[in-house]
This record gives C-alpha cells, structure tokens and sequence, in this order.
C-alpha cells in the first residue's frame, strides 16, 4: 500500500458484509496507470476469506467510493486469482475511468 504507483481512494472505511459482521478496511487504491481496465483494491486489516464475491461487501466499498466522488455504476468481483486473505480486488465497469483519471490515472493505451 505505501507503493509508489498506488493512488489511494480513500482512508480507513467499515464495510459490511451479508452476513451483518463488520470488516474494518484500511484503504482503497488503484495502480497509477494501467491499459484500459482497472482494478480497484481494497486492503483490510483482517483476513476476509471467502467473501471476495459477497455483494453486500462490495456495495460497502462502492458506497465508500461515493463519498470520496465516484458515480458511476457498481464494481464487480475481481479474478479470483488475484485474490488475498487481507486484499479485496474489485473489477472497476468502464465509467469508473473519469473518476480514476480525475484521481490521477494514466491510461497507457491512450499512447497508442
């Protein structure tokens, strides 16, 4: 998280899950450029396993991403193999790519 290429979206933040159990997350980020499409990961100070793919959890952080400007349409489960007991990886829908760049991201494929 403290990586030089990481744009961070937001601080510390609950998030719920669909069970009703609370998770405390530490922050929100994105890679500083990428080709295209974003992921969105969501670093949290205990181990979420299992709930990569709970609704309720991503709607949490997208309510999050709300109030720091985000408003576009929700994010959805990311690969699950880039998936970790502390680190959820969100896949970020196309419009999620103006808020990112009014954030700081570069996309690489512009370039092109």
């Amino acid at each position: 998280m403290n990586n030089d290429t990481d744009i961070q979206l937001s601080g510390p933040f609950k998030a719920t899950d669909g069970s009703g159990r609370a998770h405390d997350a530490k922050a929100i980020r994105i890679f500083d450029e990428g080709y295209g499409a974003i992921d969105v990961y969501v670093d949290f100070k205990a181990p979420i396993s299992g709930l990569h793919k709970d609704k309720a959890l991503i709607s949490a952080v997208v309510a999050q991403l709300r109030t720091v400007g985000y408003k576009g349409p929700e994010l959805t489960a990311g690969d699950p193999v880039l998936q970790e007991g502390r680190l959820l990886v969100l896949e970020a829908p196309d419009e999620f790519t103006a808020f990112a760049v009014s954030k700081g991201w570069k996309d690489l494929s512009e370039d092109f």
